[in-house]
């Protein structure tokens, strides 16, 4: 289905676009999970300012995709891989639903693992408990979804972003920054392969491949398919407006991770973990900094945790066509991360390595989203212009580029 979009719309009043908020930050939640956290807390704790860039450009890459993505939901009514497992065969639907599910899978690990840690520094519970009481709350929050919708369901997830942006924030009010180094940090380079690895990890802490596929849903569920142009184009505004305040404020939250990691946490020994950068931050910063570092990791975990599992639902309806309750889905899903922590495996290298693995997936999501986006039979008058796709082309091969010198360089240190 395909809308036109040509005629000219009176602009909406503020108060309007402001009660069309919500998908994009519900999709924002992926883009501040524990992964993240990993991720930028370990690039600033060893490489210092050096990769703010890799932050900068992966945010920049996020408003693009995420608004591609809910642009596709709005329009046509369908979600990125209802519209994929349309146009592909049945074998080749079953292949792309796999790797799709390794993404939401690694995902959910990270999710878990992190909301655990978070348990354990709080009040010192072990941590594969911890992944179990992560996992029964994130049941709690998608039954909210269930029963009382997905607007009930967006104000919770609101809630938690909120204590996620308070709690990684809070430290560099307090953190001796150095702006001007920071400032140098814009400028893209790297120091070695050990720094390419970082940088793809998060790049895929940041642009989530699981967030795409689930934007697209988010946006269609809720606001409905529509055929009227007047509404298709007041809902695209809305929706601009949506993914920039949403994005902005995951890539404040990111950015003040590796910042605070630069400023405080360089040099000091054992800081390469989520549990050493908490217990360098509190040292530090203060114990009070170090209290808020830990409810806003676990505010990530439990929000992150509930969305993720929403969207491999998502993927798996879309694809397969099966319905699987989001409470089943989420107790299967919580296995692999319990096994993990059981086994005691070091929780932030994880964490990394799942970043990592997430990267690998990106291209799999954005290239068949900007192929849908450009085309007219799909999109008709709301397809992307000629820019657009250039732009999305670029990005898209810049992706794969880092994603295969990523390959060559782990390969070559094995």
């Amino acid at each position: 289905m395909s809308v036109s979009v040509k005629e000219r719309v009176p602009k909406a009043v503020p108060a309007r676009l402001i009660l069309l908020l919500g998908p994009a930050f519900v999709a924002a939640i992926a883009y501040v999970d524990p992964g993240n956290v990993a991720a930028n807390l370990t690039a600033g704790a060893r490489y210092g300012y050096l990769l703010v860039w890799v932050l900068v450009a992966a945010n920049a890459i996020a408003v693009f995709v995420q608004y591609q993505s809910a642009k596709l939901g709005i329009v046509t009514g369908h979600s990125l891989p209802e519209l994929l497992g349309r146009r592909l065969g049945t074998g080749a639907r079953r292949a792309y639903w796999v790797q799709a599910e390794l993404v939401a899978a690694a995902t959910d690990i990270a999710e878990v693992i992190g909301g655990a840690i978070a348990l354990q520094l709080l009040f010192g519970v072990p941590l594969p408990i911890g992944g179990l009481i992560v996992g029964v709350i994130a049941i709690g929050i998608l039954a909210i979804q269930s029963r009382r919708g997905q607007r009930s369901f967006e104000t919770v997830i609101v809630g938690l972003l909120a204590v996620i942006a308070v709690g990684f924030l809070a430290g560099v009010f307090v953190s001796p920054v150095d702006w001007r180094e920071a400032a140098a940090g814009l400028v893209p380079h790297f120091d070695g392969a050990p720094t390419v690895l970082l940088a793809a990890s998060m790049l895929g802490a940041t642009v989530m491949p699981h967030a795409i596929y689930l934007h697209s849903a988010l946006a269609r569920d809720r606001h409905g398919a529509s055929t009227d142009p007047r509404r298709v184009r007041t809902l695209l505004r809305a929706t601009r407006l949506d993914v920039v305040l949403a994005l902005i404020i995951a890539g404040a939250v990111n950015i003040a991770m590796l910042l605070v990691a630069a400023s405080s946490l360089r040099g000091v020994a054992g800081t390469d973990t989520i549990e050493g950068a908490h217990a360098a931050i509190s040292s530090a910063l203060g114990p009070a900094i170090g209290v808020v570092f830990a409810i806003g990791l676990l505010a990530s975990g439990l929000a992150s945790a509930s969305v993720g599992s929403y969207a491999g639902a998502t993927i798996m309806g879309g694809l397969l066509k099966l319905r699987v309750p989001l409470f089943a889905r989420r107790v299967v899903t919580l296995v692999p991360a319990i096994v993990i922590l059981a086994l005691g495996v070091d929780p932030t290298w994880a964490l990394v390595l799942s970043q990592v693995f997430l990267s690998l997936g990106i291209p799999f999501a954005m290239i068949p989203l900007l192929r849908l986006t450009g085309s007219r039979a799909v999109m008709g008058e709301a397809a992307d212009r000629l820019w657009v796709r250039i732009l999305g082309g670029t990005i898209a091969a810049l992706v794969v580029v880092l994603n295969l010198t990523l390959v060559v360089l782990t390969v070559a240190r094995a």
